[in-house]
């Protein structure tokens, strides 16, 4: 038997040089699935992604999303992209194995903790709101970490600027009085050693989501991390928000360790490979 991929509908293109669309998953011409594509947001055209894979009931266990993962990176390398990514939820644990076999390696991780009581911070740790004054500094700081994250990642640097950019003046339109997040700054016997920014209100997200996190590098390795996670527990269940998420890079071992040691568990999987 064959199976191939045949478009399900017209291709949506855009002025970026974006593409997305639908596929009918077939075996011998009869439709037993569909896979949908897409350039990615981040990348741009150089990165494709499958958005969504499912293959009907009746022919599950048969191959199918193998082969049909397969025929999506032709597709995708036929639009001139240079890798694939994929987000698989942690849960699927066949997905992931699937996902492993086929070559794709973890870039991040989504992960949530279930949260009860507020946890107590250590002594001589206490958390402030941030100042107007020293947003402007903060912001500079975050903005560029962010940009020097996302280019190690392969994207494009004016790419990643415009989107850091962009992305805290949507996200922050009021400074550190946006409603619906938290800025807060940690002090440990006198001194300000981090700081915290926490969404507490994400449309389309259960509970509270912490954005960043960051400890200066002269007080590091003593633990001030876990303490600001506790500072974004409190402040999460003080919202009424009985849940905290995040985001982890697969290389920031220290950060995933923490997480962990936590208590947090990974919700879904940011797996990538090249398709050059």
């Amino acid at each position: 038997m064959t199976t191939t991929l045949r478009p399900a509908g017209p291709e949506a293109r855009h002025e970026d040089g974006g593409r997305a669309r639908s596929y009918d998953v077939c075996v011998n011409s009869r439709r037993v699935g569909g896979i949908r594509l897409r350039t990615d947001a981040r990348f741009g055209p150089v990165a494709g992604r499958i958005e969504a894979l499912d293959i009907d009931r009746p022919d599950r266990h048969r191959g199918r999303a193998t082969v049909a993962a397969l025929a999506a990176e032709e597709v995708l390398r036929g639009w001139g992209c240079r890798q694939i990514e994929v987000t698989v939820p942690a849960a699927s644990e066949a997905v992931v194995r699937l996902a492993a076999a086929l070559g794709y390696t973890e870039r991040s991780r989504r992960m949530t903790k279930a949260l009860d009581a507020p946890p107590g911070l250590p002594e001589g740790s206490q958390e402030r709101r941030m100042g107007a004054a020293e947003y402007p500094a903060w912001r500079a700081a975050a903005i560029a970490e962010h940009i020097r994250v996302q280019t190690a990642l392969g994207v494009p640097r004016e790419r990643a600027e415009r989107a850091s950019y962009e992305g805290h003046a949507e996200m922050l339109p009021d400074g550190p009085d946006t409603h619906g997040h938290a800025l807060r700054i940690l002090r440990h016997d006198g001194v300000d050693v981090g700081t915290l920014w926490l969404a507490v209100e994400i449309p389309g997200h259960p509970g509270g989501y912490v954005v960043d996190v960051r400890v200066d590098p002269a007080h590091r390795g003593r633990g001030h991390g876990r303490t600001l996670m506790l500072v974004a527990e409190r402040l999460c269940l003080a919202a009424g928000q009985p849940v905290l998420g995040l985001t982890v890079y697969a290389d920031n071992a220290p950060a995933l360790g923490l997480y962990e040691a936590l208590g947090y568990r990974p919700t879904a999987y940011e797996l990538w490979k090249p398709i050059l």
